[in-house]
Order: structure tokens, then C-alpha cells, then sequence
């Protein structure tokens, strides 16, 4: 039977680009991925400032530091998946240990006796935003439908003749996806002419499809902020930063399916492979401010701009089937082995208005509650022209996304207790394709005077309804995905 050995890199040059909302909203969400005491409160810091990560939600807070600091924390995350496919419910979890945050901050006090400007701060930060190590398992009995949907809503449409005399990384990716339907006889032409644009299945139908479905991801969306503040009198403090973003991302999928619904003619079984990897930069920028109320009471606001992502994309398929035609079973390969490069395309994540209050009990503890907002409806992939479907989905599907966090310390004598929640809402109108998020965590900390030690424990929940593909097969698998994190952070005062 069929099989294609290409071994070239080929750069594509088509406009037909394979990125979707999820892809959009992966770059655009952040894990709370701080310090051990800030992950320990919530993240609660917009008002606070004072700690090595509060600088990455309101640059004010770098001229709350009373001396120069320096701090490192090592992260332990672990996500457990829970689905259910059709009644079928399976479990899979990941864990990975990264150093997710690395900062410090140098303060210089104006010891000229001027009454308005009292010190300035720089940091300089480098935080992890996003953890992308996962892997999610899904298996089920699929009443419906079959993978062979996917390949007919790509194949039709598209003349035959173009699949059949051209190679395969000179196609654009829905023509990839019909070639690989074609070649591995999932499908075929209602006719044998070229111009022929009409195709149909070659699965079985008439009972059930069993499927599987093994997703696993890797890397990071990683953030160095550039921060500058002052203190102005005794009760205003300002701030700015400059970020720059890193995404390095990889995702691996393997789809099966079988039937029994003719054991003689038509496919059998098939092994669907996709590989993914991401990888870019980008640039965004931050203003702050927090207010002394009273000694006790402070108010704090921040915006963040969107994010500016120029990314690109590196991808490969490899399709494996067994047919039967008169009772005589037939191995197919269909594996291009290209690695199909596409052009560089740029990412605007939304931006973020944050607002935040703190009342601090002097020398005992405190509470600090923030309260922020991102329209993801604004999600735009450009150039606009080339992307306007995906950005017009986006417009239409997803919404305005509320987050509150809310956070407390308790200090007694070197030690302190610490607390937190965080709610935060779904990008997505329906709430289901992904659910809301909730949060809640604890810690604890030491001062040994220049030195302290701090670790924390954050549990969060988040449901979702995920196809294993964007169009034909998108019956949902619903994952309810929980992730464990242990912080521990190690700071020295200078």
C-alpha cells in the first residue's frame, strides 16, 4: 500500500494557518507562579508591594522595599487530569520541579533630606507565567462519530487533482489533511476525475467507534521584567515596567480509533499522530501606583498592557491505518517526515486593569484583597486579513474575564502564618469550554534577620470541555484538572 518517505525541511509559504483559540488562550492565561509568599496569600499584592513578585503585578512595589533583596524559589507543580469521554473515565498526572522565579531589587535612599522624592528602585525579575507540563489521557465509545469527519470537512472542497500531484509540503495544511485522508484511504473521490471536489468516507458506519486520545505538553511562557520606582513624600508610590516574554511550547497528540462495524471491507483501525512546537518573543509594559491612606491603610492600581508575541510554529503528522478490502488486511504509513515550518505570525493577548486594598496591622499581620479584569474577546492573531475567521470566533466566543484574590499574614515574633484565595472567572461566555477557576493555599515563614525562608501550598480546580480535534471530531472530552504546587523561596536582604 501507500507510503510517503520525504525527509526534507520545508518552509511553507501558504496563508492557510492551522492556530485557534486554544493556541490564542494558552499564550494569554498565567499560573500563580511567584514567590512562596506570594503564592501563599493568593497573590494578593497589588496594594502590599514589598515582595520580589508583586513588582510583576504593580511595578510600585519595588519602592516599598526598605533595603536591596535578592531571592530565588524553586517550584514543584503537579497536574492531575480526571476525564470523562462518553461515560469512560480515566486519570493521568504530571509533576515538574523548575526554578520559577529569580529577581532582586536595589533601593537607593536619598540621604540629601529632600522632602518630596524619598528613594527610587530597580529590579530586575524574571518570572515563570506559565507552566505548560501536562498530559492528559481520554478514552471512550463513541456512539456518533468517527475521525473520518475530520478528513472529509478538509478534503471537501478540494480538487483532487491538487492532492494527488502535488508533494506533500508544497500544500497548505487543509490540503495536508485531505492528502493524508486520501493516502491512507480513510477517504476517496466520489469520482476519479481531477477536478473532482466531493469525497467520502471509508469507515465502516452502522455502530461504534472506540477512541483514545494522549495529549502531553511541555515548556514555559517565561517573563524578565525591567522595573524602575519612587517614592514620592510619604505616602505615593509610582512605578513602571518593561517585559520581555519568552514562549517555548511543544505539544504531543496520538489519536486511535477502531471499529467492528465491518470486518471485511474499510478501515479497521487508525493511529492519528500530531506534533506541535512554538516557539517565540515578545513585549509588554506595566504602570502602578499604591497609595498610604494612613500608615495602616493603602490602595494600589495597575495596568498591563497586552502582550506582543511574534511567534512561530514548527509541525508534523504521521497517519497509521489498518484496512481490510475482501477480507485482506492492508498496512498503511502514511508518514511525510517534513516538518512543515510556517511564517512567522504575531499574538496580542489581552491587556489587564487591576485594583487592590490593604490594611496593614502594624508589627501583627495584615489582609489585602485585589480585584482585575481582561477582555479576551480583544485576543487578536495578525495579520488581521489572514486570521480573520479565528479572530472573528474569538470575538464572538469569549468575553470579559473578572479575577479577585484575596490574601492574609499573621506574624508571630521571626514567624508568619499566611493565607489566601483566588476566583477567576472563564475567558468563554458559555463558562464551559473552559470553567471558572478556584483557588486557595497557605504557608509559612522564618526571619533570621537578613535571611528568610518561606514556603507555600496552593491547590486550584478548573473544568473544561475539549475536543480531540477543531472540526469533524469534536465531541468533548470533559477534564477536570487540578494542580498542586509547593513553593519554597530563599531570600537574602542586602
Amino acid at each position: 500500500m501507500k507510503k510517503i518517505t520525504f525527509t526534507t525541511i520545508l518552509l511553507l509559504s501558504s496563508i492557510m494557518y492551522a492556530q485557534d483559540i486554544q493556541d490564542a488562550i494558552r499564550y494569554s492565561q498565567e499560573n500563580l507562579n511567584g514567590t512562596a509568599r506570594f503564592n501563599a496569600m493568593g497573590g494578593a499584592f497589588g496594594a502590599l508591594g514589598g515582595d520580589l513578585s508583586s513588582i510583576a503585578i504593580n511595578p510600585a512595589g519595588s519602592a516599598i522595599f526598605m533595603n536591596s533583596q535578592v531571592g530565588l524559589s524553586l517550584n514543584n507543580n503537579n497536574f492531575n487530569n480526571r476525564t470523562n469521554y462518553f461515560g469512560s473515565k480515566n486519570r493521568e498526572s504530571e509533576n515538574a520541579f523548575d526554578f520559577n522565579q529569580i529577581s532582586g531589587v536595589w533601593v537607593l535612599k536619598d540621604e540629601s533630606g529632600n522632602p518630596t522624592w524619598k528613594k527610587i528602585a530597580f529590579a530586575l525579575t524574571y518570572e515563570n507565567k506559565n507552566n505548560f507540563n501536562n498530559a492528559i489521557f481520554s478514552s471512550g465509545t463513541n456512539p456518533n462519530t468517527s475521525i473520518d469527519r475530520y478528513f472529509l470537512n478538509y478534503a471537501n472542497g478540494i480538487p483532487l487533482g491538487t492532492i494527488t500531484s502535488n508533494s506533500f509540503g508544497s500544500l497548505n495544511y487543509a490540503e495536508q489533511q485531505a492528502f493524508l485522508g486520501y493516502e491512507g484511504y480513510v477517504i476517496s473521490p466520489l469520482t476519479s476525475s481531477s477536478s473532482n471536489t466531493s469525497y467520502l468516507s471509508e469507515v465502516p458506519e452502522g455502530g461504534n467507534y472506540y477512541q483514545e486520545n494522549y495529549v502531553i505538553t511541555e515548556g514555559f511562557n517565561g517573563k524578565v521584567g525591567f522595573n524602575a520606582a519612587a517614592q514620592y513624600d510619604d505616602k505615593l508610590y509610582i512605578g513602571i515596567n518593561l517585559n520581555a516574554h519568552f514562549v517555548d511550547f511543544t505539544r504531543s497528540s496520538s489519536f486511535f480509533e477502531s471499529n467492528s462495524n465491518d470486518t471485511q471491507n474499510g478501515v479497521q483501525q487508525l493511529r492519528f499522530d500530531n506534533y506541535l512546537y512554538t516557539y517565540g518573543t515578545g513585549f509588554s509594559f506595566q504602570l502602578g501606583a499604591i497609595y498610604k491612606v494612613t500608615q495602616s491603610l493603602r490602595l494600589g492600581a495597575a495596568y498591563e498592557s497586552p502582550t506582543w508575541l511574534s511567534l512561530n510554529d514548527e509541525f508534523s503528522q504521521r497517519l497509521q491505518v489498518v484496512n481490510r478490502f475482501d477480507g485482506e488486511t492492508f498496512n498503511d504509513n502514511i508518514d511525510p517526515n517534513i516538518i512543515s515550518i510556517y511564517p512567522t505570525y504575531r499574538l496580542q493577548t489581552p491587556g489587564k486593569v487591576s485594583a487592590s486594598i490593604a490594611y496593614v496591622f502594624q508589627k501583627r499581620g495584615l489582609i489585602s484583597f485585589d480585584y482585575s479584569f481582561k477582555d479576551y474577546s480583544s485576543i487578536k492573531f495578525r495579520p488581521e486579513n489572514e486570521f480573520r475567521i479565528v479572530n472573528d470566533q474569538m470575538t464572538n466566543l469569549l468575553t470579559t474575564a473578572n479575577e479577585f484574590r484575596l490574601g492574609a499574614e499573621y506574624k508571630i515574633k521571626e514567624w508568619s502564618l499566611r493565607g489566601g484565595y483566588r476566583f477567576e472567572e472563564s475567558p468563554y461566555k458559555d463558562s464551559k469550554t473552559i470553567g471558572d477557576l478556584t483557588a486557595y493555599s497557605a504557608g509559612i515563614g522564618y526571619n533570621f534577620g537578613s535571611t528568610k525562608l518561606d514556603l507555600s501550598y496552593s491547590l486550584s480546580q478548573r473544568k473544561s470541555r475539549e475536543g480531540f480535534f477543531t472540526t469533524g471530531l469534536t465531541s468533548p472530552s470533559l477534564i477536570t484538572t487540578r494542580q498542586n504546587a509547593v513553593t519554597a523561596t530563599l531570600l537574602f536582604e542586602l
